[in-house]
């Protein structure tokens, strides 16, 4: 029987691995201009960005640390490939953001196109690796598995995570800085909101 619109074929490993390396490096890249700025954004990586400020300790140490306790959620909530992928990802983003601000140097870049143009590249990259199975982890896998456990819905606890998070910003990094990251984290929510639907894209 021929594939049709129903049964879509699966990707490749091939096809996932040129996934995670573009989406991982369009992240990292997100991440390396976003702390150039000084900027935030949401969920587990502005959360190990506030982190990183406020110790000294680099962005992908903490990032990958600080994603550590949610991999047993992912394994019982989305099960064993999920997590895996979602490891290997969350370990690539790590380390390109530990190597590209050697790679890449900013002369000038003005913090609020900066900070569309992280909320672009961000969710771009993070539309690449929803596509193929995987994701960066953390606030969304919890809030999935309380949803399961108590029917409180998932983007509530997303969204109370990031007023929780930028509202403590405000103690750390310049008002103003915080607006502006708040201008990228729009962005990037409204680039998966309109381009990562299920009812326009069947690959897995």
């Amino acid at each position: 029987m021929s594939q049709t619109a129903t049964t879509p074929a699966p990707h490749t490993r091939i096809e996932d691995a040129q996934a995670f390396a573009l989406g991982t490096a369009m992240c990292a890249l997100g991440v390396t201009m976003l702390t150039h700025l000084g900027l935030i954004t949401g969920q587990t990586a502005g959360l190990a960005v506030l982190v990183s400020y406020g110790t000294g300790l680099s962005f992908g140490l903490v990032f990958f640390c600080v994603n550590l306790p949610f991999y047993w959620l992912a394994w019982l909530r989305m099960g064993p490939r999920f997590t895996l992928k979602s490891f290997l990802c969350v370990g690539l983003v790590s380390l390109m953001a530990e190597s590209f601000p050697k790679l890449i140097v900013f002369e000038a870049l003005d913090p609020l196109l900066g900070a569309v143009l992280v909320g672009a590249v961000t969710g771009l990259g993070l539309i690449v690796l929803f596509r193929h199975g995987a994701s960066l982890g953390g606030i969304g896998i919890l809030a999935l598995f309380i949803q399961d456990r108590t029917g409180f819905r998932a983007g509530y606890t997303q969204l109370i995570f990031d007023l929780c998070l930028f509202a403590a910003a405000f103690a750390v990094i310049a008002p103003g800085l915080v607006l502006y990251s708040l201008a990228g984290a729009v962005v990037a929510n409204l680039i998966i909101a309109t381009n990562h639907r299920p009812d326009r894209y069947t690959g897995r």
